[in-house]
């Protein structure tokens, strides 16, 4: 990735739009790496752009490992028993997929 992409990748928010089906949030580019409060924030905005009934999947950095240790307790704190969320699996690329329900 030159720096033009890198530089554009860390301005684009994870989402401009609320989804109206079920989708999938990259919180893997190289900004979200260097940044946990970055994955944060645009799992909260992913979450705040999906439509009552459907899920989103926050598929986070390898960097930060395993999401239970820094996302499940920002989740519960922001909407405690509001959603419902299950870890999916770890993907090929060292990431993690968490899947969010959104009632």
């Amino acid at each position: 990735m030159n720096d033009a992409e890198v530089a554009d990748a860390e301005s684009t928010p994870v989402t401009d739009r609320v989804h109206e089906n079920s989708w999938s949030a990259n919180l893997e580019q190289p900004a979200h790496a260097e940044n946990r409060k970055r994955v944060v924030e645009g799992a909260l905005t992913a979450i705040e752009h999906t439509a009552s009934g459907y899920h989103v999947n926050l598929v986070t950095h390898a960097e930060h490992g395993h999401p239970e240790t820094y996302l499940y307790e920002v989740l519960d704190a922001e909407y405690g028993d509001d959603l419902t969320w299950e870890y999916i699996d770890q993907c090929g690329c060292g990431g993690h997929v968490l899947r969010v329900h959104v009632p």
